[in-house]
């Protein structure tokens, strides 16, 4: 479990390292952070007390770090969408912590990469007086956005993010059975060999 925390640790400073110092008109890089992917990963290998905490908690110091450097509030209903959605997106891993591999992780992945966009689109869309309250600002709000937001539209971000957490769910599972492979060898000569 080591390496997989290491990883999330990873992925969170990555989040918050992008969010302080890249530019908003770098649209290659905006949003490649894997947070469903932790939610995801983490709901279906970790122990019972650490399925949720671990992703929210790091979702939550990274949304302190960045939030008191582009002075936001951390009680906007865009952080609670964003929350809202890992929960779901975690409900998704705990399907599958009896199985889970990268055949079931990847297409679940998929899945949670989706629910994250809309439920977090669908929260903008909501909130943001910006957006036209009916079907058509809905769908501005998942494919264009706002022009007073920068020039990257929203569906950029939901590509990145999209490849940003099979990136982390195939990383994650190598990490997990790399772990698993090392506890089975140490396991192994533990065992009193025959005389």
């Amino acid at each position: 479990m080591i390496p997989a925390l290491l990883l999330i640790l990873s992925a969170v400073a990555y989040r918050i390292v992008m969010g302080l110092f890249v530019q908003s008109d770098s649209t290659w890089l905006s949003n490649f952070a894997p947070l469903a992917a932790i939610a995801l990963c983490a709901a279906a290998y970790f122990p019972r007390g650490y399925k949720f905490t671990v992703p929210l908690i790091a979702l939550f110091v990274s949304d302190i770090v960045l939030n008191i450097h582009y002075g936001a509030s951390l009680l906007d209903p865009l952080i609670l969408g964003r929350y809202l959605a890992l929960a779901v997106v975690g409900c998704l891993g705990l399907s599958l912590r009896n199985r889970p591999s990268l055949k079931t992780l990847l297409p679940r992945a998929i899945a949670g990469s989706v629910i994250f966009y809309v439920i977090t689109n669908g929260f903008s869309w909501l909130s943001d007086p910006g957006y036209v309250k009916n079907f058509a600002g809905l769908i501005q709000a998942l494919t264009v956005g706002l022009p007073a937001y920068g020039a990257t539209p929203t569906w950029m971000f939901f590509r990145n993010s999209l490849v940003s957490d099979l990136l982390f769910t195939t990383l994650f599972v190598l990490c997990m059975n790399f772990a698993r492979g090392v506890e089975r060898s140490r396991a192994a000569e533990a065992l009193p060999r025959p005389a």
